[in-house]
């Protein structure tokens, strides 16, 4: 009898146990399991709050306040309110700290930690191409604020709905681990955020697909049902560094196939997914760490990255240029 493993990171079989105890291994001491349920909404606020107090004496982390949030609703965020946020910033800024706030929060750090590995390259200064007032040519501006884009490219149509921990069943039933965006054959896909190309290649569930880890190494995306045919950016390959907003690959409909290069997704769309990494031994385990990215995206829908077709070779690339500062020495 062989026994096969076949880890998560190819397949996205199971969801993080509903039966776990703890979020913290009391022997490895990092974090076994997050549970995301931050809405768009909230993120959104707590970047205003952010990017308004940037040159301010007291300047609020975003980061922070999601986390407090966190803390202090159990992480229930139901009855989320922007006033909410509003309240504890209004504290901060007038002088009260972060460790006075949440001195009798016990799941504080937890929270920031897991909230950090999660949204801790969103948010930053970088330059960025930008077309000039009169049309002749463009220009470079140096920004702070929300540093990641859409996977989708701008002005391209998708779907989504939030299908996280939904049921797939080709091979053997299992819980599906990212958010689907359907959309047309051919879509320009889009790297949400600077890092190192880690996997390209056939997987027979997720057809070809590309993974890209964070700088930071804490996040992980996947990419997965692409074009078949001209699933990449041609000049791609394992080890290539992206910059958040490039044009990486194209949406399609490959996989379900054990035979390389076959179409056998019914419906054409991009599975997106997110492994948080808090040890280099859960990037492939049976315990690994996906979150529900479908608030996420909702969130960078409203930063999509401008294309234009190659007509020689077929490629796409991005119309502004784009400089992470944080990847960049001064």
């Amino acid at each position: 009898m062989t026994l096969n493993i076949v880890f998560l990171n190819e397949i996205h079989l199971f969801s993080n146990s509903s039966t776990a105890k703890t979020d913290l291994s009391e022997e490895s001491g990092h974090i076994l399991w997050v549970d995301f349920n931050v809405p768009c909404e909230a993120m959104k606020k707590a970047i205003s709050l952010d990017i308004a107090s940037r040159n301010s004496k007291n300047k609020l982390n975003f980061i922070d306040l999601l986390a407090y949030l966190a803390a202090k609703n159990g992480n229930n965020f139901s009855s989320y309110k922007d006033r909410q946020l509003d309240d504890i910033a209004v504290k901060l800024s007038s002088g009260k700290t972060m460790d006075e706030l949440t001195s009798d929060l016990k799941y504080y750090d937890y929270y920031h930690e897991a909230f950090s590995a999660v949204l801790s390259g969103f948010v930053g200064e970088y330059e960025i191409e930008l077309p000039d007032t009169d049309g002749t040519g463009k220009h470079w501006e140096r920004r702070y604020g929300i540093k990641v884009f859409s996977p989708i490219a701008k002005n391209f149509p998708y779907s989504h709905y939030d299908d996280f921990g939904s049921r797939r069943s080709y091979g053997f039933s299992r819980t599906h681990l990212g958010n689907d965006l359907i959309g047309q054959v051919g879509t320009p896909i889009i790297a949400v955020e600077s890092g190192i190309i880690e996997a390209m290649g056939w997987n027979q569930y997720g057809g070809w697909r590309i993974g890209i880890r964070s700088f930071d190494s804490k996040r992980y995306y996947y990419y997965a049902h692409l074009r078949k045919n001209f699933p990449y950016r041609k000049d791609l390959a394992v080890g290539s560094i992206v910059s958040s907003g490039d044009v990486i690959g194209y949406l399609g409909r490959t996989g379900y196939s054990i035979k390389e290069n076959v179409n056998n997704i019914d419906t054409s769309h991009l599975h997106f997914g997110m492994q948080l990494i808090f040890d280099e031994s859960q990037k492939e385990c049976l315990s690994e760490i996906w979150i529900n990215v479908f608030e996420i995206v909702r969130l960078l829908d409203s930063n999509r990255s401008a294309v234009i077709k190659n007509p020689e070779t077929k490629d796409y690339n991005r119309v502004y240029g784009y400089r992470d500062l944080s990847c960049y020495s001064e």
